[in-house]
């Protein structure tokens, strides 16, 4: 792939849509400056050519630092990519420099599936992570905006967020308020939510007797082949029924998960 170096005016360099990163903490930025200011940019940009001057690809951060130290140019790499080819590339530099936060990392996944029809597997392929680590960050996007926003502000830790995944829908606002309340582990979360899930599905799930099974109870075998064809599918399964007769749903949360699900039945 051709790509090469130079100077480029501050003036000829625009930011597009496909940028991951949405947060830039005003602490982290000011830093950034400093050094800037004293040292100027030693890493490039990475920037693709456009009619009327450049994209930027990857390195926001620093294009905004060396706009705010009074810097006329920066050094970039200049290279010819697709659509495609630069939102993968801005996520890689991304999670290489660890600047993204879980819910921008989880867009950005969702937005190679969506806008290109990507397979989890062929994300995690192309980041370079296991597809059950894609799998888990999507899932964060499930969560209400208000959770988002505090994972965003580092108010909460990813943990803590997975675990609130676990919870219904009615319960997670006030079980997230009582994590901030108490500043509650990830291990302390983990169990709330799992005492939380188990009162729900006392109320909701009436004891089903196996009549093949002499009277033993069938929630503990329903719930574990949940947990499991969960985890095999890589979203959330729920049974209903007995071992005679019932019904499977499989859940989605976007376009490619739903395509990803069809290939998996159909094929």
């Amino acid at each position: 792939m051709e790509s090469f170096v130079q100077q480029i005016p501050l003036k000829k360099i625009f930011i597009g849509n496909l940028q991951p990163r949405k947060s830039f903490p005003h602490a982290e930025l000011a830093e950034l400056i400093a050094s800037v200011k004293e040292k100027g940019v030693l890493q490039p940009v990475l920037v693709r050519p456009i009619p009327n001057g450049y994209e930027l690809i990857a390195g926001e951060r620093r294009y905004r630092a060396a706009r705010e130290a009074g810097l006329s140019q920066i050094p970039a790499l200049v290279r010819k990519l697709s659509d495609r080819e630069a939102l993968e590339a801005a996520i890689i530099e991304n999670i290489q420099r660890t600047d993204l936060n879980p819910i921008e990392l989880a867009e950005g996944y969702s937005r190679l599936m969506i806008d290109f029809s990507m397979s989890q597997e062929q994300v995690a392929d192309r980041v370079g992570k296991d597809r059950t680590t894609v799998a888990n960050t999507i899932r964060l996007l499930r969560l209400p905006e208000q959770i988002r926003h505090a994972l965003v502000e580092g108010k909460i830790t990813a943990g803590h967020a997975r675990a609130l995944l676990s919870v219904p829908t009615e319960h997670v606002i006030s079980i997230f308020d009582t994590v901030l309340r108490r500043e509650l582990s990830v291990r302390e979360v983990e169990l709330l939510c799992k005492r939380e899930a188990g009162k729900d599905a006392r109320k909701a799930k009436p004891q089903v007797e196996d009549k093949e099974s002499n009277g033993i109870s069938m929630d503990i075998h329903m719930k574990d082949l949940e947990e499991r064809m969960s985890r095999r599918r890589g979203t959330r399964v729920r049974l209903q029924g007995d071992a005679n007769t019932g019904k499977v749903e499989l859940y989605y949360f976007s376009s490619g998960e739903l395509e990803r699900l069809l290939e998996l039945l159909l094929s």
